[in-house]
């Protein structure tokens, strides 16, 4: 899980810097100072803006808050910063809240909570929320058991991600949940699964 987050802030920090607007602004600058490894500078930019209701500004401090950058980690921190971006619809914030509340880091562990939180990123195309939307279906975590929609959630992984990790964590699990369905189940997921398309 561990390797996990440092992949998932990795890659997060990365499409931060991808982002950013071409034209010059608060948020520009503290993309720039965190880049240069300036946290003190990005850090005093982007807390008035995240205050102030900017969702990007509030993800990225969560982020710097989650990853113990130009502050002291604190991962219930984070998920206050992450709730608030959430709320205004950035994908990457409801997908680190729906990790959080799986493994209990920051918040309380609340499986429903964590399920509900995959589901708003799954729904903008989240590979990592969708493969663990997939697992929820499959195991009944947070909600009800259902392998159509789990069968659903991991083949939109596989044929949407096919060069990533979720790829080849949602492949295997595709294939044995497809040894305990029917032709027809399995027909109906390919169908949902062909017919999804993202909420953006």
């Amino acid at each position: 899980m561990e390797r996990k987050l440092k992949t998932w802030l990795a890659a997060v920090a990365l499409a931060g810097l991808a982002l950013a607007p071409a034209r010059a602004d608060p948020l520009d600058d503290a993309i720039s100072a965190y880049a240069q490894g300036d946290y003190a500078s990005a850090l005093k930019i982007l807390r008035p803006l995240a205050e102030h209701g900017d969702a990007k500004a509030q993800f990225r401090l969560g982020f710097m808050y989650d990853s113990g950058q130009g502050v002291p980690r604190d991962q219930a921190e984070a998920a206050k910063w992450y709730r608030k971006a959430g709320d205004q619809g950035v994908m990457l914030a409801q997908d680190r809240l729906g990790v959080m509340y799986l493994a209990g880091q920051g918040v309380a562990q609340d499986f429903a909570e964590s399920t509900a939180w995959f589901r708003k990123a799954s729904d903008q195309g989240d590979d990592n929320a969708q493969w663990q939307l997939g697992d929820a279906y499959a195991e009944g975590r947070g909600i009800a058991q259902d392998n159509v929609a789990a069968y659903m959630w991991y083949s939109l992984v596989v044929s949407r991600s096919p060069q990533s990790d979720f790829h080849d964590l949602a492949a295997p699990k595709r294939e044995t949940l497809a040894g305990k369905m029917t032709p027809d189940q399995i027909a109906k997921a390919q169908k949902l699964a062909s017919d999804w398309k993202p909420n953006k």
